[in-house]
């Protein structure tokens, strides 16, 4: 059986962590910032958990993470 390809896109954009949950980075804040309040944008330094109902989809993506 051959092995099982890593999703290249997604393990770039999110995180196991030690417990099994994934973790990812805030959208909205590459650009444009100049027009965002600075607590939208304080707030989006903060990493997000993602609910446990897509942990299933994203570790198969990732197998080997």
């Amino acid at each position: 059986m051959p092995k099982m390809k890593t999703h290249k896109g997604t393990r770039a954009r999110v995180k196991i962590t030690g417990r099994g949950k994934v973790k990812a980075m805030r959208s909205g804040k590459r650009h444009l910032n100049y027009k965002k309040s600075g607590k939208r944008i304080r707030q989006g330094r903060t990493d997000l958990l993602v609910a446990s109902t897509e942990h299933r989809r994203i570790k198969r993506l990732l197998p080997y993470d």
